[in-house]
């Protein structure tokens, strides 16, 4: 798969390159470097990183975070991404899972990158933009619509009607 090669390679680079960083919940150096992590995980992509916008807004997450859900998941991080996921990105990534799960809660560029890694991959399996969005969240189709929704309304409240002026590409580059 050309997307998950790339995400991988990317996700890679960042083993090496990007800081740990681990600032206090909701500090103005944090929430900055998850801006620059986001900009720079949609890689001049106006659409996606309205997009990871839209997931940063509704997830709510800070560095360090790790919420346990219901289900005995967790969610990490700035993007929330579910701990279900770390054994695919440490394959991906070729590195051990509690690693994985670690750089996750406490890097803003590698949660970002893994972030935009899921959103992409659903948007490939699903050929649909807002069904992608919706499976960033979950499986089940009405939670899938629900949070979509209310992605849509944040990058709304965001961007105004410039958040959907853009066309929406289907495409991972």
């Amino acid at each position: 798969m050309r997307a998950g090669a790339i995400v991988a390679g990317a996700l890679a680079c960042l083993l090496a390159v990007s800081p740990a960083v681990a600032s206090a919940k909701g500090s103005a150096a944090a929430e900055n470097e998850i801006g620059r992590c986001i900009r720079q995980a949609a890689k001049g992509r106006v659409w996606l990183e309205k997009t990871l916008w839209g997931l940063r807004r509704q997830e709510a997450g800070w560095l360090g975070a790790e919420i346990a859900n219901t289900n005995g998941t967790h969610d990490l991080g700035p993007l929330q991404i579910n701990s279900w996921w770390v054994p695919r990105i440490a394959r991906l990534v070729e590195r051990p899972e509690h690693q994985v799960r670690h750089w996750l809660r406490h890097d803003a560029c590698f949660n970002a990158e893994a972030a935009r890694w899921i959103f992409l991959s659903g948007l490939q399996a699903t050929g649909d933009y807002w069904k992608a969005v919706g499976v960033y969240h979950s499986p089940t189709g009405w939670r899938q619509r629900a949070y979509a929704a209310k992605v849509a309304n944040h990058m709304r409240r965001q961007y105004g009607a410039a958040a959907f002026s853009q066309h929406i590409r289907s495409d991972s580059r």
